[in-house]
């Protein structure tokens, strides 16, 4: 019984929304290049242009959505918001009639959603006791996770009945229903009493004080090594490519990929679990370990050859690295940040992954082409050691 206490109806409200927005804007994403290359005739830059506009727009909107979520009232309008404008903008873009309008929604829909990041990591932490928040934000990152299985087979569902355009219009219908499940969420759970409206300001100064400052430095230097999993895509479809052929080679690194993310999903609450029952410092033990996942992983990328096993180990380590540091760090910040400075902490953290994980795929993906793979991915094992040299310190 005390097991289940903490899968609570709002827990189960944010798990599904996370679900079902990563399905729903997973089939634009899927289907992007399609529209954008084959539809609309343009370039590939065009497609690297509207990308890294959007994922820089969501990175800002990430750091502001933090202040935002230091008023609880504020926090709840802008978890429902965020998740609706989310799943209009990336609908419309199956209405779009060049390449501007689609930079134009997807820089609008990948701005909201970063905007709901640190409202939604509050609100989780509102409705669950701290002795739960491993398992609480473990289910949430393996529902999540699981979305992005679901999201690229809805959209071969979808064009496999309708053209392109009207698959991404439908893609409406679970980004709906997320906000719905957060809306729920938000109704159904006993939330902190609303005070007086908290005036809107950007606070970093308080937040890196003492323990938590440490332990986002040590996840800074994490996430400048957690590169795209684009590149171990390319890794293995290149070391892949002489013994069986580019489409082949293609074919099995996308079923890699998927034991990645699958790997991500079934670790993540054990992960969060296991956080739980480590105490105060479990949060931190558990990120640990998946930075050293992250390690063996990078080192296998770093020296491996064609054999499909082996690539097997290292995207399984990649995705059990995943799971267990996104819910951990998100643990961690919830133990450490105080009840004032929830939705800043959470702010500051979704700012630092997403300019971490930028500086990352550049610098990897610069080595990766001027020097060889080997150097590319030995850096980022490299920095998986200076963050476990962190965590160590922080832990102490």
């Amino acid at each position: 019984m005390a097991e289940r206490a903490w899968l609570n109806r709002g827990v189960g409200g944010i798990g599904a929304a996370s679900l079902l927005s990563d399905a729903g804007h997973e089939v634009p994403t899927a289907l992007l290049a399609s529209l954008v290359t084959g539809t609309l005739g343009a370039p590939a830059a065009a497609l690297g242009v509207i990308e890294g506009v959007a994922d820089g727009l969501a990175g800002a909107a990430r750091f502001v959505g933090g202040p935002l979520a230091d008023d609880v009232r504020r926090r709840r309008r802008v978890a429902v918001g965020g998740y609706t404008v989310t799943a209009v903008l990336s609908s419309l873009i199956g209405t779009a009639g060049n390449v501007v309008t689609v930079g134009v929604l997807r820089a609008g829909a990948w701005a909201a959603r970063g905007l709901r990041v640190p409202a939604r990591n509050a609100l989780l932490a509102d409705v669950v006791p701290a002795s739960a928040y491993g398992r609480a934000y473990g289910f949430e990152r393996a529902m999540d996770n699981l979305g992005a299985i679901v999201g690229p087979l809805l959209a071969l569902g979808l064009v496999a009945v309708f053209s392109v355009r009207t698959a991404i219009l439908v893609s409406i219908v679970p980004g709906l229903l997320a906000a719905a499940a957060i809306y729920y969420a938000i109704r159904q759970a006993r939330l902190p009493a609303v005070r007086e409206r908290r005036p809107l300001r950007i606070r970093i100064r308080p937040v890196l004080r003492g323990r938590l400052g440490r332990a986002l430095g040590a996840f800074a230097l994490f996430e400048i090594g957690n590169l795209a999993a684009t590149l171990l895509i390319l890794r293995a479809t290149e070391v892949l490519t002489p013994r069986h052929g580019l489409e082949s080679a293609t074919q099995i690194a996308l079923g890699l990929y998927t034991v990645y993310n699958v790997s991500a999903a079934v670790v993540s609450y054990p992960a969060g679990r296991g956080s739980d029952h480590l105490g105060r410092r479990g949060p931190l033990l558990v990120t640990g370990a998946g930075v050293a996942a992250f390690l063996g992983s990078y080192v296998l990328f770093a020296v491996t050859g064609p054999a499909i096993w082996l690539l097997a180990a290292a995207f399984v380590a990649a995705g059990i690295g995943i799971g267990c540091a996104e819910t951990a760090e998100h643990a961690a910040v919830a133990a450490l940040a105080p009840e004032h400075l929830r939705g800043s902490a959470f702010g500051l953290l979704a700012t630092v992954q997403a300019g971490g994980n930028v500086i990352a795929s550049a610098v990897v993906g610069l080595l990766y082409t001027v020097a060889s793979p080997a150097v590319a991915f030995g850096y980022a094992a490299a920095c998986m050691a200076l963050a476990l040299v962190g965590l160590g310190i922080t832990r102490s």
